[in-house]
């Protein structure tokens, strides 16, 4: 024998295949956030940046997570330049790109970045565990074709500019956090989550300050939104992403709590949060002995004694063996 195979396949049986596959009409209403990225051509992370900018609408699904309706990608498939324009939309760039893109020096990008005039769309931690941000090559863009903006591409920056930039001023994780909250607000259909997405940007002190009661706090917890970047539970580039994600500036900090128990009392309004039925145990007082058993009601039926399973040994038979071994020892 030659070893090579040779396969048939039949035709009927190709036909059936290719009839079986789901028309557009018999697709499932909704498609999850991996599928909507293929067929609208872009990747993962460009989906993401999509749904948080709200150029793409995804709902929450019941396995917490969210998924694209099927009208929705019907829609984006729909409009003119697609699918080129949905993607140039939320095409992301770092530095060196960005400043090209802008056709400004690396340091003058970061300078105008730190000062808070770039907004940061979201980040990554490489494995020198330094932060990478990314923004928007469209704002980039229009940034730099702004004739406003001309003074801060060419030539030296104003005076109070420099003097901030000199005691170390960096905006750019405050920036992204506003944007970071903007989006989640804007993905939330339901008071808890909102509140839950202001309180995520809060570190656990403010946090129990603002919201005292456990129970609250346990329910926000349920809503709360990983940032990106995260990482492995745990691992530095978590630590980092986490560090960026809580609020450290005083008065960020002060408008957040304000704005939570605005989100709160709306939150509580509608529903409050859910509490643990209490034991019975728990709500007797203290030295109180349980009390009497009720009786059974007349004439009702006394349960069987029960029954020694065949071939086991009664208590008896097992003291006289214990004592058997007890003597054997001695």
């Amino acid at each position: 024998m030659s070893g090579n195979t040779t396969t048939y396949q039949d035709p009927a049986a190709t036909e059936r295949r290719t009839e079986a596959r789901p028309t557009p009409a018999g697709r499932h209403a909704f498609v999850t956030l991996s599928g909507a990225a293929r067929e609208l051509g872009l990747k993962r992370s460009e989906l993401d940046t999509a749904v948080d900018l709200g150029r793409v609408r995804a709902v929450p699904d019941t396995a917490g997570g969210r998924r694209v309706p099927r009208a929705e990608i019907e829609r984006l498939r729909g409009e003119e330049g697609f699918p080129q324009s949905l993607r140039e939309s939320v095409a992301t760039v770092g530095t060196t790109r960005g400043a090209a893109l802008m056709q400004v020096a690396k340091a003058r990008f970061t300078r105008l970045a730190r000062l808070g005039l770039l907004v940061p769309v979201t980040f990554y931690v490489n494995r020198y565990r330094a932060v990478v941000w990314l923004y928007l090559a469209d704002e980039l863009r229009q940034f730099a074709a702004d004739g406003r903006s001309t003074p801060l591409l060419k030539g030296p920056l104003p005076e109070e500019q420099r003097r901030r930039l000199e005691t170390g001023l960096d905006l750019r994780p405050r920036t992204w956090r506003g944007r970071y909250l903007g989006g989640m607000l804007r993905q939330a259909d339901d008071p808890w989550a909102r509140a839950a997405a202001v309180a995520s940007l809060l570190d656990p002190v403010h946090l129990s300050r603002t919201v005292p009661d456990p129970c609250e706090r346990s329910h926000l917890h349920r809503y709360r939104r990983l940032p990106p970047g995260h990482g492995v539970p745990g691992s530095p580039a978590a630590r980092i992403a986490a560090d960026l994600a809580t609020a450290d500036d005083p008065q960020e900090i002060e408008w957040l709590r304000a704005e939570l128990l605005r989100e709160l009392a709306a939150a509580r309004e509608q529903r409050p949060a859910p509490r643990p039925e209490p034991h019975p145990a728990a709500c007797r007082p203290a030295g109180e002995a349980p009390g009497p058993r009720a009786a059974p009601p007349p004439g009702a039926a006394r349960p069987a004694p029960r029954q020694r399973p065949a071939g086991r040994p009664g208590p008896a038979r097992t003291r006289r063996v214990l004592s058997w071994f007890r003597r054997g020892d001695a």
